[in-house]
């Protein structure tokens, strides 16, 4: 990977520490149509994120990411498993997710779709306060508004109390969704792939942000994106996922310099900073409807389809893989680790 990556200073708890978000055994289906099997976008996910700590979640398009996102936030309701929060199981209703959802809130990735564009930013980081009963004066409102603008970087807050959207420029509206949320003090954030619909010189502005946060605040944060440069460039640790299961976890520096999944290589090679040609895998995603039998990656595996599996070849098309932990530890959901592949 290119860059030097400045080593993270977690606060609030050891970087790697279970206990502050925790998925187990974690399954979201959805209906198929017409007659079809049912999908199954989250199929088994233990995933832990420590007090202090960022979490990337990598993969494709379609790999159920998202979907995981949602039900760790309570906008979905698992088939099965249990989603935990400082200890407490969660609850998909009532005043009891209310709660929940301020102390674990969303940042989207388009600014633009996040904002009401009649409303101003006052009005924007308020909304929070007001759907959640604040109650305290209207000074108080608008101290806590201009701190949560402060802390997302926009300064003087006064100056932007008053601006609409269509009078910022993109970095800025994504700050402006930052400050909506921080605006809670949240414990942790979820970020769905928060800087892609940014030009790259904003990027980092924004990454750089979200570090200074967790380092200020003890913020914790669950970052969702197809990019592995920013899992670099942001996580302490790195979870892949494919079709519905993560495949690999570890320490970031862990995964993305010493791969040990094929997918995760297939994924990294194809970085300009790789060297070496990029492993283009043939077809699709399978349709989570019809998940594979063995291990799920095997029907576009690049070491299978080259004859590298050897003996094991029959294991990755039949044999299923345990569900990865969600600790700490480093782990890769394949039948040819330790083969030298």
């Amino acid at each position: 990977m290119s860059g030097e990556r400045v080593e993270p200073q977690g606060v609030g708890g050891a970087v790697g520490e279970a206990g502050l978000l925790s998925a187990r055994g974690l399954r979201v289906s959805f209906p198929g149509r017409r007659g079809a099997p049912a999908a199954r976008a989250v199929d088994g996910v233990d995933l832990d994120v420590g007090a202090g700590e960022i979490v990337a979640l990598v993969g494709e398009s379609g790999c159920g990411k998202t979907t995981l996102a949602r039900s760790l936030l309570g906008l979905v309701r698992p088939t099965a498993g249990t989603v935990s929060f400082a200890g407490t199981p969660l609850s998909y209703t009532g005043r009891d997710l209310k709660a929940y959802r301020r102390r674990v809130q969303l940042v989207l990735q388009d600014p633009s779709g996040s904002l009401n564009p009649r409303h101003t930013v006052y009005d924007a980081v308020a909304e929070g306060l007001r759907i959640h009963g604040y109650g305290g004066s209207a000074g108080d409102e608008r101290a806590a508004v201009a701190e949560a603008l402060s802390r997302a970087g926009l300064r003087p807050p006064e100056r932007f109390f008053l601006r609409y959207p269509h009078e910022l420029s993109g970095g800025q509206r994504q700050r402006v969704v930052i400050a909506g949320a921080l605006v809670l003090e949240p414990e942790l954030i979820v970020a769905d792939e928060p800087v892609a619909s940014l030009d790259a010189s904003v990027r980092g502005e924004i990454l750089a942000l979200l570090l200074r946060l967790r380092d200020e605040l003890g913020l914790s944060a669950l970052v969702v994106t197809h990019d592995l440069g920013l899992a670099w460039n942001i996580a302490d640790r790195v979870a892949v996922m494919y079709l519905g299961r993560i495949v690999e976890t570890g320490p970031v520096e862990t995964v993305l310099t010493a791969p040990r999944h094929p997918y995760t290589k297939a994924l990294l090679s194809v970085l300009p900073e790789a060297g070496g040609e990029p492993v283009v895998l043939s077809g699709e995603p399978p349709d989570p409807g019809r998940i594979p039998v063995g291990c799920r990656f095997h029907v576009r595996c690049q070491v299978l389809a080259s004859g590298g599996a050897g003996g094991l070849a029959e294991a990755c098309r039949t044999v299923d893989l345990p569900v990865l932990g969600g600790g700490a530890g480093a782990g890769a959901a394949c039948h040819l680790i330790g083969e030298g592949v």
